[in-house]
């Protein structure tokens, strides 16, 4: 592996641990949301702190799957990155710019790729 290639086991390895240490704290969070309400009978329809508990157990709720997503796409990218397709575009086939790759080192495709589509 060459050093674009170590650079970039480096910087999976270290947005890997970023989104497990989220995906732990979001985990303890709902846990204690879920916890509290045992706690507490609450009627989300008629309490007016009901509503208030839902949302933020909702939220929580998407913000872990959205956080787990992100971890299943760093898994591929460094699956990516072992079979020596990492980098490159999924659709077009050209390099990803390594600037897209600093901020999303799971982007699957160049930026002209991802653009919306006009309809």
């Amino acid at each position: 592996m060459g050093d674009s290639g170590r650079g970039a086991a480096l910087l999976l390895a270290e947005e890997r641990a970023r989104t497990l240490a989220r995906i732990s704290g979001l985990g303890r969070e709902y846990a204690e949301i879920v916890e509290a309400n045992a706690l507490v009978a609450i009627d989300d329809e008629h309490d007016p702190e009901g509503s208030n508990t839902a949302f933020e157990r909702a939220h929580v709720a998407a913000l872990l799957a959205e956080a787990r997503e992100q971890l299943a796409d760093l898994e591929l990218a460094a699956e990516r990155l072992r079979r020596g397709t990492y980098g490159r575009c999924e659709r077009c086939g050209e390099p990803i710019p390594p600037e897209r790759l600093e901020v999303r080192p799971a982007a699957r495709t160049c930026v002209g790729c991802a653009a919306p589509r006009p309809r």
